[in-house]
């Protein structure tokens, strides 16, 4: 059997699929002409990507495919294309070895949570670690289908996460990604959290960098004094991922973010005033389905007050499952399509500002 293995999505996506890869890896191919069979760990978080993984499915021919990942949670991929000869979820990454000698058209699925912390991972970059510190999230947002597929929140103990930590260091790695669906509520379900975490690590002793991935505003706020101090070692790199959504407080309500305007500027300027060098990256969904002109310029307005070094913008997609999916009416294409084109415009004078100011420095 040669296999080819393909990714979708975020860092922790990729993270399992370097886990799964480490199980797989006699049977490993670096190109799909190559392979016979192909595994595909998919990503649910935006319809764009969605259609992406629908169309490579449907040009796949005479290979056996194997599907997992987020996706796989959220939709009937065999609705798309015949051509799948298993499918796996989250949860049961372990099992695909077995699945892959199994009998055509097996699922494996799991409510589970598996706990892979010490499985071995075939990275991608010799000299990057991407190590998920927890699988699951707090959060409710009514946008998110991903929490179909992950569930609720599971952290792994510190010293799990510490030996890993020191074991990719005693491998070579000089880059540490800390990943997770929420960083910012690490460790909640175990009595400990994210600086807790940060502290312990940073005194692994070996030249390398810590690279902490999103936190959202309302867990990060509860932890915020802390967690600065923990970012102040050289160690952690400085930047800090926190997203927006929107800047609209009656929006941030109904998506069920729990946090407002007020808990982000807090977080975003107690950075910035203990930590000068900071680089915030943010993340706007442009166009959710009761978002009005106002809630939009409320949006560009917050931007542009605390010019963020890296801005995401995600056009407002319907995903399965969900309430804003299932309870409102969206807006228009067209209208969605303007708005990102005059937040692209912002980010575009942002990002020249902040080119200008550091030339002249």
């Amino acid at each position: 059997m040669k296999i080819y293995l393909k990714t979708y999505g975020c860092q922790s996506n990729i993270a399992d699929s370097e886990q799964l890869a480490n199980l797989l890896k006699e049977h490993l191919v670096t190109t799909e002409k190559e392979a016979d069979t192909i595994i595909i760990n998919t990503c649910g978080v935006k319809e764009k990507t969605q259609n992406r993984i629908i169309n490579y499915l449907k040009s796949i021919k005479n290979k056996k495919v194997y599907v997992g990942g987020c996706l796989t949670s959220m939709i009937d991929l065999t609705k798309y294309t015949n051509n799948i000869s298993g499918i796996f979820d989250t949860n049961t990454i372990t099992k695909v070895p077995e699945l892959i000698n199994q009998v055509h058209g097996i699922r494996i699925e799991s409510k589970e949570k598996e706990d892979r912390i010490h499985l071995s991972q075939l990275r991608q970059n010799k000299e990057i670690a991407i190590i998920n510190i927890s699988q699951g999230c707090l959060n409710k947002c009514t946008f998110c289908g991903t929490k179909a597929a992950r569930g609720w929140l599971k952290s792994y103990s510190i010293e799990q996460i510490k030996e890993q930590v020191e074991k990719a260091v005693n491998e070579g790695c000089k880059r540490i990604f800390l990943s997770s669906q929420d960083n910012g509520c690490y460790g909640y379900d175990i009595n400990t959290d994210l600086s807790k975490l940060l502290n312990e690590i940073i005194k692994i002793e070996g030249n390398y960098q810590i690279r902490v991935g999103m936190g959202n505003p309302q867990h990060i706020i509860k932890i915020l004094p802390d967690l600065i101090e923990s970012y102040k070692s050289n160690k952690i790199q400085k930047f800090l991922h926190i997203p927006l959504q929107s800047g609209s407080d009656k929006i941030l309500k109904q998506m069920l973010r729990m946090h407002n305007k007020e808990t982000f500027l807090n977080i975003i300027n107690s950075f910035r005033k203990k930590i000068p060098n900071i680089h915030i990256a943010t993340d706007i969904i442009v166009g959710y389905p009761i978002e009005t002109e106002k809630d939009f310029q409320e949006t560009m307005d917050l931007l542009e007050q605390i010019k963020p070094e890296v801005i995401n913008i995600s056009k407002f997609a319907r995903r399965p499952g969900t309430y804003a999916t299932e309870k409102l009416k969206p807006l228009t294409t067209q209208e969605i399509k303007r708005r990102s084109r005059e937040l692209t415009k912002l980010k575009l004078k942002l990002r020249k500002e902040l080119n200008e100011s550091r030339s002249s420095r």
